[in-house]
């Protein structure tokens, strides 16, 4: 491969392992809190599209290989929060919300301090209590239904050992598969009309609980597992992330995209060091269109969005289920590894990761803004007494 054609082929594998790895769990976020098949394949579009568009901008801009990523921890949130007071437009407005506050956090940084005050040990069991339920899925899934699951968790297994990165799309791949031969069983027709690609917009409401419930945490977990995590990653491969311009950028999109059922976009964590490691070339002032190319792809790709609905609304029970929990397990093992990484942390945590995991819906206001509140007081009372003590 020529030293000019290595970003290229860079940015398609990010776009294609970014996309394909995730694209279930966006789908599963956005019905959780509401959206219909037409409003999520909508929804998918417009993430798609805006967070390509963003990672071209922020790409050519700065001539760096910065890519932007929609919030895949955001998603399986929304799928552990349910429906909220207000439905779906309520969480429409919930994003729009998100949206002004990563704008705000660009342009104020005081807010940014603020968000980095927050314990990450908490953050993080509230992220690993929301990734739980979404992480039995492939379990629920080999007990209800085998014959469907089995062959897709095999081809994970084998791929995660000899192909790691591509082991989620390539679980896809089998689900694909199995949907066809499910298909071919059943003899259900296909509608070509379905993988037609429509925008639905929705006039967004406003609730204290889709606020509370939805944005706030949506905010906090798109904030701490993907910007800060974005950041670090580009630091590592020797990139210098322009904060403020990269919130802004990531901001607006969140907000143009909304309306159309987008939750939001972020910096990329896992995808960032496709694009801008070795693999995108030596040449590192030519690894910015690794992440140009990426952009593009996935406008492509979301274009497509409609037919990846289809896909999975023609799927067996529990294989789509299946497919989301296999592309979040490594991040649960990330998220309560770093939990629980403090001895002194450790029963904070753990209360945030049990009310969150716990799914419960307190004053119309959903488990993972109660765990944020349980853990920072716990672990707040455990400060107070040892200060007592000592």
């Amino acid at each position: 491969m020529s030293s000019a054609t290595r970003p290229i082929v860079a940015g398609i594998v990010t776009a294609l392992v970014g996309f394909t790895s995730a694209f279930a769990v966006v789908l599963a976020g956005l019905t959780g809190v509401g959206a219909t098949p037409g409003q999520a394949s909508s929804g998918l579009l417009a993430v798609s599209v805006t967070m390509g568009i963003a990672s071209v901008v922020l790409a050519a801009w700065t001539r760096k290989p910065i890519t932007v990523a929609w919030s895949t921890p955001g998603a399986a949130l929304l799928a552990a929060t349910g429906p909220v007071e207000g439905g779906w437009p309520a969480a429409v407005g919930a994003f729009l919300v998100t949206g002004v506050l990563i704008i705000l956090t660009g342009l104020i940084a005081p807010l940014g301090r603020l968000i980095s005050a927050i314990p990450r040990s908490i953050a993080q069991a509230m992220l690993a209590g929301v990734l739980l339920p979404l992480c039995l899925g492939p379990v629920i899934g080999a007990v209800e239904d085998p014959w469907a699951v089995l062959p897709i968790i095999a081809v994970w297994l084998v791929a995660l050992r000899f192909l790691p990165r591509w082991a989620v799309p390539l679980a896809f791949v089998a689900a694909f598969v199995v949907i066809v031969i499910h298909l071919g069983m059943t003899q259900n027709a296909i509608d070509p009309a379905a993988f037609v690609p429509v925008v639905e917009l929705t006039m967004p409401a406003w609730s204290l609980g889709a606020v509370l419930g939805i944005a706030l945490p949506l905010y906090l977990v798109t904030m701490a597992s993907q910007n800060v995590a974005g950041v670090a990653v580009m630091r590592g491969l020797g990139y210098e992330v322009p904060w403020r311009a990269s919130m802004v950028v990531t901001g607006i999109g969140t907000l143009v995209g909304a309306p159309a059922g987008g939750h939001a976009i972020n910096l990329a964590a896992i995808s960032a060091a496709l694009a801008a490691g070795p693999e995108a070339g030596e040449d590192r002032g030519r690894r910015w269109i690794a992440s140009v190319t990426s952009g593009v792809g996935v406008i492509v790709l979301g274009i497509a969005s409609a037919a990846f609905v289809a896909i999975v609304l023609l799927a067996p029970v529990g294989v789509v289920a299946a497919v989301a929990g296999l592309a979040l397990v490594a991040t649960l093992g990330s998220s309560i590894s770093e939990a629980i990484q403090v001895p002194a942390e450790r029963i904070p945590a753990v209360a945030t990761f049990l009310v969150a995991a716990s799914g419960i819906a307190v004053g119309g206001i959903s488990a993972a803004f109660w765990a944020l509140v349980v853990g920072v007081v716990v672990r707040g009372a455990l400060i107070a007494f040892s200060r007592r003590r000592a």
